[in-house]
Order: structure tokens, then C-alpha cells, then sequence
């Protein structure tokens, strides 16, 4: 395969001898308000850091466990709040697309266009996405190996988009449970892609509450440690102010007053790489 490895999303570079990425925000958008000041208060933090950053939060969390959870604002009026952060701050947005139609209505918004562990080998979508030209994070589905991901991205190739970055989110291990294997950094990145580490959604506990996922949040650091050091380029956190309160994923969220001290850490593990 061709090697493809620096991504450009506007201003930032993926890939290898580039600083780490981060992509952070809530799991999904709550009001708007709250949504637009933890988008600022997120971005102070990455100038703290010295890192770049790309705000995330979704607008429709169509694979929730039960019905009766909350799902977010809806496309129409989420890529509403998504946009005028993007104007107001300054920063690139990113959110996940669930059909061909949604892409069209939000496709000149988003400055990256996520693809869902659990749709990754849809073919339909990823052509649809990969037919905007813009760059498509895919999350490497919970179901699969890391070097089947050449496959997937055979097909986003096919329209002649050549900007993929995948995300490793953690592999499925008997039931309610994930298991995050460091090799699947190594091995995407070896097929010729930047990788995100999940930080978050990697300490998941899926279903072990009945309607809703548990997790396990202390992981959060130790995770993002070992990420970081074999190699990844990037890292995708969900956080927010009270995760307790969160509408979703709350067991999973990183406490934003955590965040400064993880990226620091981070940081210097990847400074320490890079001088080797």
C-alpha cells in the first residue's frame, strides 16, 4: 500500500515527527450553551498543552443501548451549534455520520467526518464519505483485527480520497468487556496510517449496566501512557465538567479538570519517543 501516512485537517498534520493531535469534547451535545463553553474551556487547555486540537461531539448517538436514552440534539440543529463553535473559536469540528443522506447535510460543516466502530465496513457510507474529499476518521470496529483494516481502507482509496486516519477504540473480549491491545497501534500504523488512541470509549464495560455501558475510568491515564508511547499520533478523549451528569457514556468521560495533567504527561512520553 501506498504510504500515506501525514494527514492534513486544515492547519494540523497526523503522522509521524508531527506533534500529537487531540480531539476532544463531549460524547454527545447536551445544550448548547454548556457545549459551547466546554468547547472553549477545552481549547484553553490545548494552548496550556502546546497541542493541537480538534473539537468532537455528536449530534445524534444512534447506537445506544437502549431506546430510552438520550440520543442528542438531532443533525439539523447539532451542526447549527458544531458550526458556530467552528466559527467562534477557530478550531476544526469533528462528528460521527450514521447515513449517506446525514453526510450531504453536514458534509460542509465538519472538517473530519468520523465513521462508527460499529458501521466501519459499511461500504455505502464510506464511499459517500470518502466521496467529499474530506479527511474520515475510522473507528476500527470492536469486531476486528487491526490489519483487516486495509480493507476498509481499499474502499475509501477507491474514490481516490487518500486522507484516513483510523482510531483504535478497544477489541471485544467475552462479554462486557474490551480489551485495548497496543500491537493494533503498531500494526496500522505499519499499514501506512496516522492512529488515534480512544482513550475513552478503551476503558468501556459495554452493557454491563443492562440499558446502558459501565466502565472503567481509572484506566483512562495508564492507557493513554502505553498509547502514546508505542506510537500513536493522536488521542480522543471525551470529556466534560461532571461526567456523573453526562447523558451519555458518563462512566467513561474523563473529568476535565484531568485533562491539562493527562496531555502533559502525554506529551513529554512522546517527546521521550521521539529523541530515541
Amino acid at each position: 500500500m501506498t504510504n500515506i501516512y501525514n494527514i492534513e485537517v486544515n492547519d494540523i498534520t497526523f503522522g509521524e515527527n508531527h506533534p500529537l493531535v487531540l480531539i476532544a469534547g463531549p460524547c454527545v451535545i447536551e445544550e448548547e450553551k454548556d457545549c459551547i463553553q466546554l468547547a472553549e474551556k477545552i481549547k484553553d487547555i490545548a494552548i496550556k498543552a502546546g497541542i493541537p486540537f480538534i473539537f468532537k461531539a455528536s449530534y445524534d448517538k444512534a447506537n445506544r443501548s437502549s431506546i430510552k436514552s438520550y440520543r442528542g440534539p438531532g443533525a439539523e440543529k447539532g451542526i447549527k451549534i458544531l458550526a458556530n463553535i467552528k466559527k467562534d473559536l477557530g478550531v476544526p469540528v469533528l462528528s460521527d455520520v450514521h447515513c449517506c443522506n446525514e453526510i450531504d447535510f453536514v458534509q460542509d460543516v465538519l472538517d473530519v467526518i468520523q465513521i462508527p466502530a460499529f458501521l466501519c465496513r459499511q461500504t455505502d457510507l464510506l464511499l459517500h464519505a470518502a466521496k467529499t474529499g474530506k479527511p474520515i476518521n475510522i473507528k476500527k470496529g470492536q469486531f476486528m483485527a487491526p490489519c483487516d483494516v486495509e480493507h476498509i481502507a481499499d474502499k475509501v482509496h477507491s474514490t481516490g480520497n487518500k486522507n484516513i486516519i483510523f482510531t483504535e477504540r478497544g477489541t471485544m473480549f467475552g462479554y462486557n468487556n474490551l480489551v485495548a491491545d497496543m500491537r493494533s497501534v503498531v500494526i496500522m500504523k505499519k499499514l501506512g496510517f496516522p492512529v488515534v488512541f480512544d482513550a475513552t470509549h478503551s476503558v468501556q464495560l459495554p452493557g454491563e449496566m443492562g440499558s446502558t455501558s459501565g466502565g472503567q475510568r481509572e484506566m483512562i491515564e495508564p492507557l493513554t501512557s502505553a498509547a502514546v508511547s508505542v506510537g500513536c499520533d493522536g488521542l480522543f478523549i471525551e470529556t466534560h465538567e461532571k461526567p456523573e451528569e453526562a447523558l451519555s457514556d458518563s462512566a467513561t468521560m474523563l473529568p476535565l479538570e484531568r485533562l491539562l495533567p493527562l496531555l502533559k504527561k502525554a506529551i513529554r512520553i512522546r517527546e521521550a519517543i521521539s529523541a530515541d
